[in-house]
C-alpha cells in the first residue's frame, strides 16, 4: 500500500538547515494558530496541527530527523523498503493500517510503533488448543493525545484496515477507544482482539496503541508533572516579581524570587495532569527562561553602561 510523502520542512515553512531553535519558534507560531486546546475554530485547526505536531515530532527528534534526511528521495523505490520496517503494521499474513490515530500512514510507516508487533511462539502467535490453533499476534500503533484530553479523558474512533498480503483482500473496522484521564507519554491502551487474526478456531491478538502527547506551543509533559517556560527580563530576574500564569485549568500568580536564574525550576503543587490512582496530580513547573532585551537607542545603551559602571566601582 503506497502513502503519500509528507515534506515536513514545508510544513514547518523552515528550511532544511534549520537548527533546533528556529524549529521550535516555528512550531509554536503555527500551533498556536492551530492548537486544538486554543484555536477559535477547533473542526478546521484539527487537521492541520496534526500535520504541524508530525513534523515537529520527526524534525525535533535528532535521531528521526537523520533518518528522515538520509533516506529522502528514496522512500518511494521499492530497494530501500528494508529501512522501513515494513509496510504499515504486521503480524503472520496480515497488514495493517490506521486513521484516527493523528498520524499519517506516512509517520506510522516509517516512524511508529505500528511497524512493530509482538512477536511469539509459532506462526501466528502462542497455540491455542490443538496444532493448528494459534492466537493472533499483537500490534502496536501510535495513538497522538492533547494535554486537554490527557486532562479530561476522551474517546477516540478508530479505523483500522487489514490487508491479507496473499489475496489482497482488505476489511476494515470502525471502533472506539476510551483514552483515560491522567494518561502519560508513552502509555499503551490495550484495546482486545483487534491485532492479528487468530487461526483454528484461536483468539485475534490485541492491539496496543502508544500514547503520544501532542506538542504544545506553551507545555511539555514529564509523566504527570507539566513544564511551562517563561520570558523575564534581566531586572525581574534580580529585583524579582510576580507574573500570572495560564495553568492547563485556570490562571494563578507566582512570585519571581530576587536573583532568579535562567533555568530555573519554580514549582506549583498539584497544577500537573492527574493520577487517578493516588487521587492526587501531578506538579506544574515553570521554567525561567532570561531574556536579553535589544538595544533600541542611545538612551537605553547608557542606562546598561551606567548600570555596568556602577557595578564595576564596587569591585
Amino acid at each position: 500500500m503506497s502513502v503519500k510523502i509528507q515534506d515536513y520542512y514545508k510544513t514547518l515553512g523552515v528550511s532544511r538547515d534549520a537548527d533546533a531553535a528556529t524549529l521550535k519558534k516555528a512550531f509554536r507560531k503555527l500551533a498556536r494558530k492551530y492548537h486544538p486546546d486554543v484555536a477559535k475554530d477547533k473542526a478546521s485547526a484539527e487537521a492541520k496541527f496534526k500535520e504541524i505536531n508530525e513534523a515537529y515530532e520527526v524534525l525535533s527528534d535528532p535521531e528521526k530527523r537523520q533518518k528522515y534526511d538520509t533516506l529522502g528521495a528514496d522512500w518511494d523505490n521499492p530497494n530501500a523498503a528494508f529501512y522501513r520496517g515494513g509496510a504499515g503494521a504486521q503480524a503472520g499474513g496480515e497488514e495493517f493500517h490506521f486513521s484516527g490515530t493523528g498520524f499519517s500512514d506516512f509517520f506510522e510507516q516509517y516512524f511508529g510503533g505500528a511497524s512493530h508487533y509482538q512477536s511469539t511462539a509459532g506462526p501466528g502467535g502462542m497455540p491455542h488448543s490443538g496444532s493448528a490453533a494459534y492466537r493472533g499476534q499483537d500490534i502496536e500503533g501510535d495513538l497522538l493525545v492533547t494535554l486537554n484530553d490527557a486532562m479530561n479523558g476522551a474517546v477516540r474512533e478508530i479505523s483500522m484496515q487489514t490487508i491479507n498480503r496473499q489475496t489482497g483482500q482488505r476489511e476494515t473496522q470502525t471502533f472506539k477507544v476510551r483514552i483515560p484521564v491522567g494518561v502519560k507519554d508513552g502509555q499503551r491502551i490495550r484495546v482486545p482482539g483487534h491485532g492479528g487474526s487468530g487461526t483454528g478456531g484461536a483468539p485475534n491478538g490485541d492491539l496496543y496503541l502508544r500514547i503520544r502527547h501532542a506538542a504544545h506551543p506553551d507545555y511539555s509533559s514529564q509523566g504527570s508533572d507539566i513544564y511551562h517556560e517563561i520570558d523575564i527580563a534581566p531586572w525581574e530576574a534580580v529585583l524579582g516579581t510576580k507574573k500570572e500564569i495560564t495553568t492547563l485549568d485556570g490562571k494563578v500568580t507566582i512570585r519571581i524570587p530576587e536573583g532568579a536564574e535562567n533555568g530555573q525550576h519554580l514549582r506549583i503543587r498539584g497544577r500537573g495532569l492527574p493520577i487517578p490512582k493516588k487521587g492526587t496530580r501531578g506538579d506544574f513547573y515553570v521554567v525561567i527562561n532570561l531574556e536579553t532585551p535589544p538595544i533600541n537607542n542611545q538612551t537605553q545603551r547608557k542606562l546598561w553602561e551606567d548600570l555596568r559602571d556602577s557595578y564595576s566601582s564596587t569591585n
